[in-house]
């Protein structure tokens, strides 16, 4: 069987990188292909956790389950998980590796190639094809000494590269001639082409500027792939792809059931609350910095987070902390997950310096009878449980520090006869560190019984086989715009 790899960069962030990439692994997997993904380098705060035990960024284990594969830590071989507007905690491998500011990141990655080629070689190993993903911008110039994420891995692995252009965004032909233009005489053999990604209209008002395109510098077009509505369907990949929903995921139906999601300034994993958004009678929204939590809500969620301290002080800037102090006068409810859960208690000790640069302790909401302490070490954990009701949950937990205190006497889960989480007293307030416990659809419905007032239950699997379904036909969106054989050909494959 022949090997071969191909890689995805973009012309910008938000270019369409990780759906292609996501939409070719599903199309080549259904040809009957080893297909795995890979990105060298990426940033993001939202993490999966991988059969081996460590974390990569959730795109890449979208992509994994597009290949039918279990993720593993070789996917993402070096992932920045920002902490503050200068410095991002470094997972190398799936394991946290140091804490670096942004200056000085551009001369520790010089150390990571080694590790992001060993991780690259074991996955072409395995694979017939390893489907590549960069990273930002192939022509950001001033990140080309020592890039591990886009044409410096490129040029070292020998993998031919595909450029992916935003046209919805505009500018795009501009960014494909400029990018070609930028890259040094020795690199632009490596990129073969590019794919006109977000297209809505008539190819025919197009077509003249790919023959301009090829023109200028030679590259060919692989294809000019139509707007694909399903890309809602899946996790974003970082806040930023939020920030350009308007910070809003909505159900179809009346929105009966209104969910407010705080938008924290490091949130993560906020894919969390995909499967309420997608109930027809839920309207589920992200409250902007520097609005205020709408009254009408029956739930508001204080996401996940990558600096906990940090973001628990940003919620008292916004006036978010008065917000819902208000909400539960009326009645209304509110969950915590992970950092959330851990910003709901009595206290937060850093007493290490894990989140601050000197220790220190700083009250929380009090709203759960608990205190946190952060802790060196990081709980890095994936399972499949069954609740106290019979309900099978998958999920998984990725956080630093352990909660304790009175208030987990009342826990909000049972997982396997274990305790998890905390409620209060009146239990309007509740919160956990699992991620991941909506995607259970009679999790999910049951949870939900509590605002619609009735005990119905869903249809096991619904919410993950409409993931599946997405895929499947993202896949077939691609093979219909996208000249998949060149591409095969091109990454070393034989012809279909």
């Amino acid at each position: 069987m022949p090997k071969g790899a191909l890689m995805i960069q973009g012309t910008a962030s938000d270019a369409g990188k990780s759906l292609i990439t996501a939409g070719l692994c599903r199309l080549f997997t259904n040809r009957g292909l080893r297909v795995l993904p890979f990105k060298p380098q990426n940033m993001s705060n939202n993490a999966a956790i991988t059969a081996d035990g460590g974390e990569i960024g959730r795109a890449q284990a979208l992509q994994a389950r597009a290949c039918r594969a279990d993720p593993v830590s070789d996917m993402n071989p070096v992932l920045l998980k920002p902490e503050s507007d200068k410095g991002s905690q470094v997972v190398v491998q799936g394991q946290v590796r140091a804490s670096v500011s942004a200056v000085d990141y551009l001369s520790f990655r010089y150390s990571l190639m080694p590790s992001v080629m060993e991780s690259f070689e074991r996955l072409r190993a395995r694979a017939d094809l390893v489907l590549v993903e960069g990273a930002g911008s192939i022509s950001e110039i001033n990140l080309r000494d020592g890039d591990i994420s886009n044409m410096g891995f490129a040029m070292r692995a020998g993998v031919p590269v595909v450029l992916a252009a935003d046209i919805d965004r505009g500018g795009a032909i501009a960014s494909i001639v400029g990018s070609w233009y930028l890259l040094p005489q020795g690199e632009r053999p490596m990129l073969k082409g590019y794919i006109m990604n977000k297209f809505r209209g008539d190819y025919s008002v197009l077509a003249p500027a790919v023959e301009m395109i090829k023109s200028e510098c030679g590259l060919q077009c692989f294809g000019v792939l139509q707007w694909f509505a399903g890309a809602s369907k899946f996790p974003a990949e970082d806040s930023l792809a939020l920030a350009s929903k308007g910070l809003a995921r909505a159900g179809s139906g009346g929105g009966r059931i209104k969910i407010y999601v705080l938008g924290l300034s490091r949130i993560s994993n906020f894919d969390d609350f995909d499967p309420l958004a997608a109930e027809d009678d839920v309207e589920l929204a992200y409250v902007k910095p520097g609005n205020a939590v709408p009254g009408d809500g029956d739930l508001v969620v204080i996401p996940g987070t990558k600096s906990t301290i940090g973001d628990l002080e940003f919620l008292r800037a916004q006036g978010w902390d008065v917000d819902i102090a208000a909400h539960l006068r009326r009645g209304g409810r509110v969950l915590g997950v992970c950092g959330g859960y851990q910003m709901l208690g009595r206290e937060i000790a850093d007493p290490h310096a894990v989140e601050n640069p000197e220790p220190r302790t700083v009250p929380g909401l009090g709203l759960l009878d608990v205190t946190t302490v952060m802790e060196r070490g990081k709980t890095l954990r994936r399972f499949t449980s069954l609740t106290k009701q019979g309900d099978e949950v998958t999920g998984y937990e990725i956080h630093m520090g352990s909660t304790s205190g009175p208030g987990t006497e009342k826990p909000m889960l049972t997982l396997d006869g274990v305790p998890e989480g905390a409620f209060s007293e009146d239990r309007l307030t509740f919160g956990c560190y699992i991620h991941g416990l909506f995607t259970s659809d009679s999790y999910r419905t049951r949870f939900l019984s509590i605002f619609r007032g009735e005990e119905s239950r869903a249809e096991g699997g619904r919410y993950e086989a409409q993931i599946d379904a997405a895929l499947d036909e993202l896949a077939s969106h691609v093979e219909k715009y996208l000249n998949t054989d060149e591409l095969a050909s091109i990454a070393g494959l034989n012809s279909r």
